[in-house]
Order: structure tokens, then C-alpha cells, then sequence
């Protein structure tokens, strides 16, 4: 008797140890699945972020070789010399036009311009509109650092206003302004002394003697009564974020550019890429007042500079 009592008593506790360790198993096996679940959920967010950033990455090369062109598109010098602008380029016998890499005297590293090595040659182009394809409504930073496609032969952009300092406190430079209109007929402005301030005088412009056959806007000799409004001389250089013109509004946000906007202008050259006359509520298109008017916007615009003593190398 004794011993089925201790057998029966065994029994029952192999049935309660064994029962537990179903029902402990069990909840084991729960907690690992809702562990692993979270691990794999964990996973997935860390793989989404990964894939986010692998797109930005690859978003900001793309912008990166829009902005400042591939290595393949600029003609290899052989690091021969480092050159301060492209009519050193042209002197030192590269005729050419396309993208060259030159380091102005100030500069910290190098960096890539287009050189347009027609015209007399050993022009560095700071400015282009060809097409409308490039949005110049852009900001402070924008305009002070470059924007725009530097890729294309014909592509739009602005060098950047940090660029243009460096440049012309190299010396003295003629500014060219190549203008067409959208029925094929071409005229340009030139300017000797063109020079660009610091960033501590918001890129002041500052211009002197004017050629040419467009007319001279940017100085407002055109007419002495408006030139006290109308003059870009000495005016600092303005945005949508930093209004820095003689208007009571904000020049900038009302013709949607960057530029060298007094109250506000007689030549816009940043401005809203329309096709020939055009109606808006401001005067806000590519404009050259004393060529076309206010209301008749460019097909396209070229700005390029190169040193006032600029003498071409012909051997």
C-alpha cells in the first residue's frame, strides 16, 4: 500500500512538473516570439532609415553634378599650372571654349567655370540664361555660394557672388553682357572696373565706363531723372531673404530674383524667364530696360568677365 502511495504520489507530481513546464514553455516561447518580433520590426525601421538615406546621398551627388559638372566634362590641364581665370587659360595656349578649373589668387581650393574662349577669348562666364530651365528666385545662400546646371555648354546658372569677389579683387575686369531677344537680334554692354564686394558689403557692385549697343542700364545714364532710382551702381546685392535695396518693399520678392536692386531697377537680368513681351503684376521678367523695355523679357543673357588689360596671346 504503502509503495502505490508513493507511486501514486509520484505520479502526481511528474503530472504537475510536467504540466508547468508545458504551460512555463509556453509563455517562454510567447515572450521569444513578441522579442523576435520586435527585433525584426527594429530591423525594418533601420533598413528604411538606411534606404533614405542612400536616396538622399544619391539625390545631393546628383545635385552635386548638376551644380558643379563631372569630372569628365572639364577639360584636364594636367595640372600643368594653377590659373586664376580663364584668360590665363587662353594665354597659356587652351583655345577651346568649355569647362576649365582655375584657383583666383584668394581662393582656398580650385573649382570648375566655363570659359568662353570665342570673342577675343579668355572669358569667364559668371551668369547665363538660355532657356528658362533654371529657377532664379533662390536666396541668400544660393546666390552667394552658386546654383544652376554646370554640366551643359548652354547650360543656366550664377557662379555664385563669393566667386565673383574672389575674381575681381584679383584686379581690374571688363564685364560683357551678351543680350538676344527672341527675334534673333543681338546686343551687348560692356563695362570696365566691374568689381564685386565682400560678404561684409553684401557683393556691393561696383561698375565704370560703358560700351556697347544695348544701352547703359546698369549705371542709369540713360536718363539723368531716373537714374537716382534706376542706377545699380553701388547698390548692394539683395535677395528674398535679405533686402538690402532703397525701395520700401522688398525688390527681390517682387521680381523674384537676385540682384543688384536699387528702387528697383532698370535691368534685371535674374529675373522670370518669359518669351519676348509678357504681363505680370511687377516688372519681374529677364529685362534690359533700354533695349527692350520693362515688359519684354530676354531669350538670352551671357555675362563674362576678363582683366581690363587683357592682352590675347595669338602664337
Amino acid at each position: 500500500m504503502g509503495k502505490m502511495v508513493k507511486t501514486l504520489g509520484f505520479i502526481i507530481v511528474a503530472t504537475v512538473l510536467i504540466t508547468f513546464g508545458e504551460s512555463w514553455d509556453a509563455e517562454n516561447c510567447s515572450q521569444e516570439q513578441a522579442r523576435l518580433r520586435a527585433q525584426v520590426h527594429l530591423l525594418e525601421t533601420r533598413v528604411k532609415q538606411q534606404q533614405v538615406k542612400i536616396a538622399q546621398l544619391l539625390h545631393e551627388k546628383e545635385i552635386q553634378l548638376l551644380d558643379r559638372g563631372e569630372e569628365d566634362g572639364i577639360v584636364d590641364l594636367g595640372s600643368k599650372r594653377q590659373y586664376a581665370d580663364c584668360s590665363e587659360i587662353f594665354n597659356d595656349g587652351y583655345k577651346s571654349s568649355g569647362f576649365y578649373k582655375i584657383k583666383p589668387l584668394q581662393s582656398p581650393a580650385e573649382f570648375s567655370v566655363y570659359c568662353d574662349m570665342s570673342d577675343g577669348g579668355g572669358w569667364t562666364v559668371i551668369q547665363r540664361r538660355a532657356d528658362g530651365s533654371e529657377n532664379f528666385n533662390r536666396d541668400w545662400n544660393d546666390y552667394e555660394n552658386g546654383f544652376g546646371n554646370f554640366v551643359q555648354n548652354n547650360g543656366e546658372y550664377w557662379l555664385g557672388n563669393k566667386i565673383l569677389h574672389l575674381l575681381t579683387v584679383q584686379g581690374d575686369y571688363t564685364l560683357k553682357i551678351d543680350l538676344e531677344d527672341f527675334e534673333k537680334n543681338t546686343r551687348y554692354a560692356q563695362y570696365k572696373s566691374f568689381k564685386v564686394g565682400d560678404a561684409k558689403n553684401s557683393y556691393m557692385l561696383n561698375i565704370g565706363e560703358y560700351s556697347g549697343t544695348a544701352g547703359d542700364c546698369l549705371s542709369g545714364n540713360f536718363h539723368p531723372e531716373m537714374q537716382w532710382w534706376a542706377s545699380h551702381q553701388r547698390m548692394k546685392f539683395s535677395t528674398r531673404d535679405r533686402d538690402n535695396d532703397n525701395y520700401r518693399g522688398n525688390c527681390a520678392e517682387e521680381d523674384q530674383s537676385g540682384w543688384w536692386f536699387n528702387r528697383c531697377h532698370s535691368a534685371n537680368l535674374n529675373g522670370v524667364y518669359y518669351r519676348g513681351p509678357y504681363t505680370a503684376e511687377t516688372d519681374n521678367g529677364v529685362v534690359w530696360y533700354t533695349w527692350h523695355g520693362w515688359w519684354y523679357s530676354l531669350k538670352s543673357v551671357v555675362m563674362k568677365i576678363r582683366p581690363d588689360d587683357f592682352i590675347p596671346n595669338i602664337i
